[in-house]
């Protein structure tokens, strides 16, 4: 056994146990459907802003994103960072942040289809939400799978990939089961501080390896590495960029995973710290990555035969045991908190939002409890097979399938879940039309990205589909558009008791003189 493998076995282990024992510590906290869900909604600013963090950075930015984007772009592909950063972190924070919290306590709603069924008095929109939420947040998981097993087979010299997937699947299982959002908060905490030093040292190795930044840019610039505009400001392909910004930074805005991170929040002081903490994390962590990335076609990689996934390994591979080890963790930290995110919110939102508004007896805290762990794990099955059969397919890479999940879910939630937040007017079938249109347009896009479809004879389509990422972009700012119109459009379907629901944001709350000086 070599250096490697003694230094990322030893890591590995030491990371699992802690992880482990964090889950057992918090299964006190577990104990009902509030604390599992959302931790009694009492969740500190540094949890919390960890927590959104790291559910958002992954094995999916790191290998996938970081990879392809930084192929395409350059070191222009460090704007995507950026905007991760201050679209999807401060902006996400300040504008859905509070009033998501103080909203869903007083609906009383724990999902975000439980928000949907609770602001729109729809029943038949809570359990579309929560099937639209378990279907694509399947492919999103073995993505992640996917981004994980390919860093550790460099390591491990040709592990098989099934056991990097089954390993990561059951372990990620056991703490979210037994600690529920608690384990997973305080893991992604640890996982996120692994994260912070893991970028900053594998980015200073990786421009050392290549005599610096200046030298590194100059190889940019140089022989089949692309020329000049992979170093450039705004790299050879600035609408593309644009697009790729807008994705994945404004696509968070709807996701459940995320936004779910704001109903668990303690108070008003633990937002305003929140918002901070988020934006530098994500200007760290996501910033670094894409930068990283952008040193991409420095290293001899057969994109053509291995795939965009394979770039950031083969960079990885010729720095130091210690380097790749901590690398390993790092990607293994990105994943497994992002992975507990989204089985913990697909286990919660198939039991809450559509299995017991099925059922005809309303069911009990323990009965609650036991279905959701029960749906974790099927969740997590039925994304590690997935990611085992995708990886014999090199035509659809990570960023390829994370694009259709992101599309799909913030195509159809973004638009009627912002505008539900502040506008009273919005109705059940402008809500309808927002679900229909973002998953008709991914399904569409998975059809093409699969084979099983051509648009190859007509300009416009061939345009909107040329990928996941322009279909997503299209789907969500559609979106944004078409629910005010089709709302001002059909009035009579505004649900009832809507000034009721926004009563929330006009109470006065009486603060201490210590607190606030007055006049």
């Amino acid at each position: 056994m070599n250096t490697t493998m003694v230094l990322t076995s030893v890591l590995i282990v030491a990371f699992f146990a802690i992880m482990i024992g964090i889950g057992i510590n918090s299964r006190k906290h577990a104990t009902d459907v509030n604390g599992f869900v959302l931790g009694s909604r009492s969740v500190g600013p540094w949890l919390s802003a960890f927590a959104y963090g790291t559910s958002y950075f992954s094995a999916v930015i790191f290998v996938g994103y970081a990879g392809q984007f930084g192929w395409a772009f350059g070191v222009a592909s460090t704007w995507i960072g950026l905007g991760n950063a201050f679209i999807g972190s401060l902006l996400a924070w300040s504008i859905l942040g509070r009033r998501t919290r103080i909203m869903t306590q007083h609906l009383g709603s724990k999902t975000m289809p439980d928000f949907f069924g609770n602001r729109f008095n729809s029943k038949p929109l809570k359990v579309a939400a929560s099937v639209i939420t378990f279907c694509f947040l399947i492919p999103y998981t073995a993505s992640l799978y996917n981004g994980l097993s390919r860093l550790f087979a460099m390591a491990f010299g040709g592990i098989d990939y099934s056991v990097c997937v089954i390993v990561m699947a059951v372990l990620t299982g056991i703490y979210v089961v037994v600690g529920g959002y608690m384990a997973t908060a305080i893991n992604d905490f640890i996982q996120g501080m692994i994260m912070l030093v893991g970028i900053v040292a594998v980015i200073l190795a990786v421009l050392k390896d290549n005599g610096g930044l200046m030298a590194a840019m100059e190889g940019l610039t140089k022989g089949d590495n692309g020329g000049w505009a992979y170093a450039s400001f705004l790299g050879p392909q600035p609408f593309f960029l644009l697009i790729v910004v807008l994705l994945t930074s404004l696509g968070t805005w709807g996701l459940p995973q995320m936004v779910g991170k704001f109903y668990a929040i303690k108070n008003e002081d633990s937002i305003k710290k929140g918002t901070v903490i988020s934006t530098i994390f994500a200007i760290i962590v996501a910033g670094g990555c894409y930068f990283l990335g952008g040193f991409g076609r420095l290293y001899n990689v057969d994109v053509k035969a291995n795939g965009f996934d394979a770039i950031i390994p083969t960079m990885l591979s010729t720095l130091s045991p210690v380097i790749i080890a901590v690398v390993i963790v790092l990607v293994l930290s990105a994943s497994m908190s992002t992975l507990s995110s989204l089985v913990l919110t697909s286990g919660s939102t198939i039991t809450l939002d559509f299995i017991e508004p099925m059922a005809k007896k309303k069911f009990d805290e323990k009965k609650k409890m036991l279905i959701m762990r029960a749906f974790i794990v099927v969740f997590i099955a039925i994304s590690a097979a997935i990611a085992i059969k995708q990886a014999t397919n090199k035509s659809i890479f990570i960023a390829q399938m994370m694009g259709v999940s992101w599309g799909a879910l913030a195509g159809a939630f973004l638009a009627p879940f912002l505008y539900g937040l502040y506008w009273k007017k919005v109705t059940k079938a402008a809500v309808v039309f927002s679900f229909i249109f973002g998953v008709g347009l991914e399904t569409v896009q998975l059809c093409v990205s699969l084979g099983w479809l051509s648009v190859a004879n007509s300009p416009v389509l061939s345009f909107v589909f040329t990928n996941s990422l322009y279909s997503g972009v299209f789907a969500m700012i559609g979106g944004l558009i078409l629910v005010p119109v089709v709302s001002k459009l059909t009035q009579k379907t505004k649900p009832e008791g809507v000034d009721k629901m926004f009563e929330c944001y006009d109470r006065t709350k009486v603060v201490e003189i210590t607190d606030s000086l007055g006049d």
